[in-house]
């Protein structure tokens, strides 16, 4: 891969950084004519920084759930 097309790849992530492999290549592909396969672009991006990683699901907090652990730390006090 060429350094442009390295550049090309790192601008085109930090803009945006919900798309897909596919949607990326075919960005590259129209911008700058670069065929590149999904693995190719993968191994460029782990090599640039940029690790692909789920976001952890939190639960949400009622007026319910925030109460309970104070109910328990008064009941367990003594």
């Amino acid at each position: 891969m060429t350094a442009q097309g390295q550049c090309m790849l790192k601008h085109t992530v930090r803009r945006s950084r919900q798309l897909s492999a596919e949607s990326i290549a075919k960005i590259l592909q129209t911008l700058c004519s670069l065929q590149i396969s999904t693995t190719t672009e993968h191994r460029e991006l782990n090599g640039m920084g940029f690790h692909s990683r789920a976001a952890k699901s939190k639960p949400y907090i009622t007026k319910c759930n925030a109460k309970r652990p104070m109910q328990w730390c008064k009941a367990c006090r003594h």
